[in-house]
């Protein structure tokens, strides 16, 4: 197959991880001829999500001491005399300490078959020695089971729905995703609405999943998980999307948000005295809490309203400009629960190391995105983070490592495809992660469809803050009775040693557990775990790599941040650095696309006098008939 493709293309992107994925979509929007590769058999790098039986393929390959030299040379005979080979790896040697535990009963598991164990690649990927490869198009083609607009599955008339974008892709390896949820990402939290069901049918739907939970007992066994297991999409890397954050922004700009769907975080909470508990965010949160007293309500309503427009109050401020967040946070008159609410669960900075006018513009941003598309700020794509890279990209042909010489101006490479003696001299932090398979949430709700944010503050002086993501299996991530929990911090040390105090604190490893004895209070089961240790190459100067020729650019992994701005950053930059009078990521020239205005419904205000939020934004709604037939192009 590598026979046929063309020798010349003017950019190859090498790696499928979410800047790279941008950068060859945006490339190709201006009309460049890209080549996108990537030795893996996955879309997405650090960036993917696997199911569950992947995700132990993954790990197994992690756990091995990969030679990072190993390969052939036969690249060399291609070297022209004026020119010098750059070696790239072929094993990945950015993930380290992966360490996984089970938790849940075993009985019988050694029977159960792991059905796909081995993480299926695309139909066109050949084998692990295998280069995908794609010359990226405008827009994905028919027979990728991509669903345009038009022709995905509606709500009904009281659903919300996400402007210029839409329920997503049908990707490989997802033979479980029939009847998934279409969700309003305006609608309220917990609000899940099937084609052809009404607000009422689903409220009615929950209300009985709720007495069923209640009056079985939900012992997950290891058998089941594994049986289930490609209802998980657990992603490598943890984040959400700030509804106003860069990657929304470029997603509905280039109309590439049609090929993903996305679900609206419900709650935010706080860790305070060792107990959890919901943080207030919109006005009637504020003052419908029983957490607070009527003062505190007051107060915290006056200082998220001068967040929202600091700017036009310097000197509020400008006596503090070189003093922590925490100790400004003081002198505002605010009680010890309001500090740790706005530094912990609305601003998310660190105590130890952030600034005052670092704080207030976190504050600020966390309000700006309210109210957008619902309650809170954050934004989940349904089947996981792994899911936006794909929408940016699409799978050709194969070539293999003997593949022919293919010549561009210029070359994107993903940091991890780097050798050791290129990167000698490169200083790379790590990201500490912890992924969780538990039996039931960290707070109880009327209704066990929560997508829920915690950051945990330091326990100790020098130890960083722990970020977690609690996601339920209505984000198409986990199986039913069950919940995923993403936990994240900065590397100290090796994973398990960075998150295990934090892990402790907020569920239980016991196998003795028995569900039939849950109650109030009682901390979540751990079913299953996994901890690794991932580098964070973001940040990197460009100077650090030896020997790179001025037409190579490099990509970072992703970053230890909540939200993607430094992935779409860096591709923008480097974008423009390669064709500076081209737009990043214009739309696409369809003239038949439709401007939907909405249905007019409208969310809760968040009230802290955000203009913006008068009319948020709505998807446009189908016929579930008209739905149910893929685009015939």
């Amino acid at each position: 197959m590598a026979d046929n493709l063309p020798s010349e293309f003017d950019v190859v992107v090498i790696g499928t991880g979410l800047p790279e994925s941008i950068i060859a979509a945006a490339c190709s929007r201006s009309g460049q001829r890209v080549l996108h590769v990537d030795s893996r058999q996955y879309y997405g790098g650090n960036w993917a999500s696997f199911s569950f039986s992947g995700l132990l393929s993954w790990i197994k390959e992690n756990q091995k001491m990969a030679d990072p030299c190993e390969g052939n040379t036969r690249w060399e005979e291609l070297i022209l005399e004026n020119e010098e080979g750059i070696p790239l790896n072929k094993a990945d040697q950015t993930i380290q300490h992966v360490e996984d535990f089970c938790y849940a009963s075993q009985d019988l598991a050694e029977d159960v078959e792991e059905a796909g164990a081995l993480l299926k690649a695309p139909a066109s990927v050949a084998s692990a020695s295998s280069e995908v490869i794609e010359e990226v198009s405008g827009t994905p083609e028919a027979e990728e089971k991509c669903f345009p607009l038009e022709d995905r599955p509606s709500g009904t008339k009281d659903e919300e729905t996400f402007p210029d974008s839409a329920a997503g892709i049908e990707p490989e390896c997802t033979a479980d995703r029939e009847a998934v949820e279409v969700t309003s990402l305006g609608e309220k939290p917990c609000d899940n609405v099937t084609p052809g069901q009404s607000v009422q049918e689903v409220e009615n739907n929950e209300a009985a999943s709720i007495v069923e939970a209640a009056a079985e007992p939900r012992k997950i066994t290891y058998s089941q998980i594994v049986k289930e297991g490609r209802r998980f999409n657990i992603d490598l890397i943890s984040k959400l999307l700030y509804s106003r954050g860069l990657l929304i922004d470029l997603l509905i700009k280039s109309n590439v948000s049609r090929y993903a769907e996305f679900k609206n975080v419900t709650r935010i909470l706080a860790f305070r005295e060792g107990r959890v508990e919901q943080v207030p965010c919109s006005r009637a949160d504020v003052f419908n809490s029983k957490q607070l007293t009527m003062v505190e309500k007051r107060m915290l309503m006056k200082f998220l309203t001068f967040c929202l427009d600091y700017e036009q109050h310097p000197d509020e401020y400008q006596g503090h400009k070189d003093s922590k967040f925490s100790d400004y946070l003081k002198t505002q008159k605010l009680t010890p629960n309001l500090q740790h609410f706005i530094l912990h669960s609305i601003a998310m900075v660190s105590e130890a190391d952030c600034y005052t006018i670092d704080g207030l513009k976190a504050t600020q941003k966390f309000l700006q995105c309210l109210g957008r598309y619902g309650n809170t700020p954050f934004l989940f794509p349904l089947y996981g983070q792994g899911e936006i890279p794909q929408c940016f990209c699409r799978c050709k042909a194969v070539i293999d490592h003997f593949g022919q010489r293919i010549s561009a101006s210029y070359f994107v490479v993903e940091d991890s495809y780097f050798s050791e003696e290129t990167c000698a001299n490169v200083s790379y932090r790590q990201i500490s992660r912890a992924v969780l398979i538990t039996d039931r949430s960290i707070l109880k709700a009327s209704s066990d469809q929560q997508i829920s944010i915690l950051t945990v503050p330091p326990m100790e002086p020098g130890q960083p803050a722990v970020c977690l993501i609690e996601l339920c299996s209505s984000t198409m991530t986990c199986m039913k009775n069950t919940y995923l929990v993403h936990l994240t911090c900065s590397s100290i040390k090796t994973a398990k040693e960075d998150l295990e105090p934090v892990v402790g604190q907020l569920f239980s490893e016991s196998t003795e557990t028995e569900s039939e004895g849950a109650g109030e209070g009682q901390k979540p089961q751990i079913l299953w775990s996994v901890y690794f240790n991932m580098r964070d190459s973001s940040g990197v100067d460009r100077t650090s790599y030896a020997n790179l020729p001025p037409n190579i650019y490099v990509c970072s992994g992703p970053d230890n941040a909540l939200g993607n701005d430094c992935a779409v950053k860096q591709a923008e930059a480097i974008f423009q650095e390669m064709f500076p009078s081209e737009e990043f990521c214009p739309p696409p020239p369809n003239p038949e696309d439709i401007i939907y205005d909405g249905d007019g419904t409208q969310l809760e205000d968040p009230g802290f006098g955000n203009p913006s939020e008068a009319n948020p934004e709505t998807l446009p709604e189908k016929s579930t008939e008209e739905s149910e037939r893929p685009s015939e192009e």
